[in-house]
């Protein structure tokens, strides 16, 4: 009797949906579901999301869904999901709070603040290869431990979002590399190990995880999980990684000097290094492959500012709206557009970043709207870039990912303004088609070097768009520089008087006990403009 042929199935959790995909050892696709997660913003600054509702449920019902109709042998499951996230739960796993999501969560302002003061600014740059943020998962376990006391002392786990659905599986507890040298400052960039000086001074009382690395198989499926779940009981589980990471090895972006455009609900920029840096502007991590270091960039919004002008706009679909903006010459008629919407993370690193729409007159339409948008987020894509070139060289190869790659304009703008070619990937499922490959290499069934990435297209510059677009650069980059008092102000005024919205309340009334007023924003941080 011939032997079913090995399968490899690969779970990416996102903001938006949770995505499951079954694939031979040769990367074709034998199945494939999703279904829908959320995001919460219970208050300003805040983002949250349910670990069993949002993460958990869907990902057994996904197993539930494509597992059977994939014929052959499932040999190997790994999982990605946004990160870097804080989940505290007890001993047996339980979460004890809603998880905090990634740089989008700006909650830890203050944290921030506290560690450079303690750590020093320039030290933390130098051991963790990143200047603290709101992507820092580590200030967040501190913002735990000062703000929710009596969280933290149930705390005896904490975990990142795939983290926790392979200790759902395995009943292991680790965190991958790349994840944790996001939870600056607590991992030391060079040695790529935790920072432990600075982890028993900031969080004395913590368990750390054990490291692994995103290929490792981290434990089996346990009787428990594989009643949930269906998955074989003693199926491997392998570890996985952030999502962005997990889809950059889906694209092939594996070698030095490659790197990946992630066009999703958020943007986000991953290159590969030859060894690790540190830029105050740039994120430096560890990398998926075993000891390699990764440069990244992330910003606030893409796709969701997208989809607010849609909503906007009476709710007209993606196609007529792309058709609209099409219609619209480059630079939309004089229209600039900061897309700084939530904070913004790369390239100016301000949570109280606020978006800016300038140049309208009655002769602008949605068409118009829309294509700004597009452009906006194509000109905070160049800074980036830029910022990458100046420090460590030019790309030698960018790959874009991701959904918003689908429509064509939104890739030939970026192209446009940044100058820059981009290769489309024949497969574009995303995280969960690295996460298949992650389980294939890690179980063994393939070679290391495997890749399942090919070209299905390349986006290239139009050179007649070139010079309006650079002047329009110009005036973008001025943008934010002469309007940041007013939005700080701004951002100040929405955060004091958003009580009624889900502002966090002041310290409670020592007497009844209620909350007191709403205590003011903590004073705006920013970073220069670069």
């Amino acid at each position: 009797m011939t032997p079913r042929a090995p399968l490899f199935l690969g779970i990416d959790i996102g903001s938006g949906s949770v995505k499951a995909v079954v694939a031979t050892s040769a990367g074709r696709i034998i199945a494939q579901g999703s279904r829908p997660s959320s995001i919460r913003r219970p208050r300003p600054g805040f983002a949250e999301m349910d670990a069993g509702t949002d993460w958990w449920d869907p990902v057994v019902a996904l197993c539930r869904e494509v597992v059977p109709r994939a014929e052959g042998r499932l040999a190997g499951v790994a999982v990605s999901g946004i990160g870097p996230c804080v989940l505290p739960t007890d001993s047996a796993g339980a979460p004890l709070a809603p998880a905090i999501l990634y740089g989008i969560d700006s909650r830890a302002t203050d944290e921030v603040a506290e560690l450079e003061e303690r750590l020093g600014r320039g030290s933390i740059l130098e051991r963790c290869g990143t200047e603290l943020g709101s992507q820092a998962a580590g200030a967040k376990l501190l913002w735990l431990r000062n703000r929710r006391p009596e969280i933290w002392r149930q705390t005896s786990m904490w975990f990142s979002c795939h983290s926790w659905i392979g200790f759902r599986l395995t009943g292991e507890w680790y965190l991958d590399h790349h994840t944790a040298s996001q939870f600056d400052p607590l991992y030391d960039i060079r040695s790529q190990d935790w920072l432990r000086e600075w982890c028993d001074e900031i969080l004395p009382d913590a368990r750390l995880p054990r490291l692994v690395w995103p290929a490792d198989i981290v434990g089996t499926v346990t009787v428990r999980a594989a009643r949930e779940t269906t998955l074989p009981v003693g199926l491997p589980v392998i570890a996985g990684t952030v999502d962005a990471w997990a889809e950059a090895f889906s694209a092939g972006v594996r070698r030095p000097g490659d790197l990946m455009v992630m066009y999703g609900s958020t943007m986000f920029m991953v290159q590969v290094l030859p060894a690790p840096v540190s830029h105050p502007g740039l994120w430096t991590t560890s990398g998926v492959e075993r000891e390699s270091h990764t440069l990244a960039a992330g910003m606030s919004t893409s796709g969701s500012l997208t989809a607010w002008v849609r909503d906007l706009t009476s709710g007209a679909d993606f196609p007529t709206l792309i058709e609209e903006a099409e219609a619209t010459t480059p630079g939309s008629d004089g229209l600039l557009m900061l897309p700084y919407f939530a904070g913004e993370r790369s390239p100016i690193h301000d949570p109280n970043a606020r978006g800016t729409i300038i140049g309208l007159t009655l002769d602008h339409n949605r068409g118009h709207l829309f294509r700004a948008a597009y452009e906006g987020i194509g000109y905070a894509i160049r800074q980036v870039l830029d910022q990458v070139a100046q420090f460590v060289g030019p790309a030698a190869r960018v790959v874009a990912v991701g959904g918003g790659t689908q429509g064509g304009l939104w890739t030939q703008i970026v192209s446009d303004i940044a100058g820059v070619e981009q290769i489309i990937p024949r497969v574009t499922i995303g995280a969960s088609y690295g996460d298949a490959l992650l389980a294939a290499i890690g179980t063994g069934s393939v070679p290391p070097a495997t890749d399942w990435a090919t070209e299905e297209s390349i986006v290239r510059p139009r050179p007649e768009n070139r010079a309006s677009y650079d002047a329009l650069y110009e005036l973008f980059t001025s943008l934010y520089p002469k309007t940041v008092d007013v939005m700080h102000e701004l951002a100040r005024l929405q955060s004091e008087g958003g009580l009624a919205r889900g502002a966090e309340p002041g310290p409670a009334d020592p007497v009844s006990g209620r909350p007191s007023a709403p205590a003011s924003a903590p004073p705006p941080r920013h970073r220069p403009h670069r």
